[in-house]
């Protein structure tokens, strides 16, 4: 049974339960809603698991290139488990509501996969300066021990910002109202729960963004403006086609990721409307994570074959394992 606003509140204390607001009154909507998103975090499940999947049983693809890929989907599936199954139980129960703490745990673990994925991008985006435009010491440059300390880097900075995020805003007290304009904590929709004078805490979440959306952007701009200008001097236009092949589904993920959470937490306070940003947020925690596997599957071969691979694989010892059942019991 759902609890009401002020039944959760106390009037001497601070706001200790939350509850997500509605996203339609019309129960049908509401159910359409829920199929069309558990469809989505279904496929983002599965195709980022199998692209992780087929990269570690595959010794073709341990490269940093694909090292990069799978702590990626890793990273997916990380950020859309932490937000899309509260979501589906609100959309179709009364059970909207959720713990101070729960809130907590959630932004804390939104936050860290979020960050750790911008910082990503950028580690993918010197990964292809490196192959592109210092091809003779790529192998040598791009070792081992460096990739996983820039995988491990990203992680820090993203587990680092979301706990400064995450205690900076729920020091806070809130006096109410409890419901949470949006489908997930956010940063924005809880603070503007918060009593008093927030300006320190949007002032501090607005620096994080730009650090943390900006400077990751602005190494990834300037990696592919070198990229570019290696590419414009190559000889051979088919190592010009291969060149910028490789960069394509990166570009795209890159430009579906940063431009939705850019709008997000970049532009202006005045600017903001619930409506717009739960679609933007539904945006890039359901679709760009499901779209992420599918892009670069169709646009990499060797993601395909390694993808085919393993599905025969998994296919083929299904299928040995049930036959030797049925001769053993004959």
């Amino acid at each position: 049974m759902n609890l009401s606003c002020s039944q959760w509140q106390d009037n001497s204390e601070s706001v200790k339960h939350f509850a997500f607001a509605k996203f339609s009154a019309a129960a049908e909507q509401c159910l359409l809603l829920f199929t069309l998103i558990l469809l989505m975090f279904l496929a983002s499940l599965t195709g980022n698991a199998l692209i992780a999947l087929a990269i570690c049983t595959n010794p073709t693809l341990h490269t940093p290139m694909y090292f990069f890929l799978a702590n990626l989907s890793l990273l997916e599936i990380g950020y859309t488990c932490s937000v899309i199954p509260k979501m589906l139980q609100s959309l179709v129960s009364e059970a909207r509501g959720i713990s101070r703490e729960g809130c907590a745990t959630q932004m804390f673990f939104f936050t860290l996969f979020a960050i750790s994925e911008c910082c990503l991008l950028a580690a993918m985006a010197f990964d292809r300066y490196m192959a592109i435009c210092s091809p003779l010491h790529y192998a040598t440059r791009m070792s081992r021990g460096l990739c996983a300390q820039l995988a491990v880097v990203s992680w820090a900075v993203g587990c680092v910002v979301g706990l400064g995020q995450t205690n900076y805003i729920f020091s806070l007290n809130f006096c109410g109202p409890c419901e949470i304009d949006h489908f997930f904590c956010d940063l924005p929709p809880i603070l503007a729960l918060a009593c008093g004078d927030t300006s320190r805490n949007e002032a501090a979440v607005f620096v994080v963004a730009v650090l943390c959306i900006s400077s990751p952007f602005l190494l990834i701009i300037a990696s592919y403006g070198r990229i570019l200008a290696a590419v414009l001097i190559m000889p051979s236009p088919e190592g010009r086609r291969k060149a910028l092949s490789t960069c394509s589904s990166h570009l795209l993920v890159v430009t579906l990721f940063y431009g939705s959470g850019s709008v997000t937490y970049l532009r202006p306070k005045a600017s903001h409307s619930p409506g717009t940003d739960k679609l933007l947020a539904l945006f890039y925690t359901v679709v760009t994570s499901m779209l992420n596997p599918i892009i670069y599957s169709l646009r990499n071969k060797e993601v395909k074959a390694a993808l085919w691979r393993t599905l025969w694989k998994k296919s083929f010892n299904s299928r040995v394992g049930t036959e030797g059942l049925c001769r053993s019991a004959l």
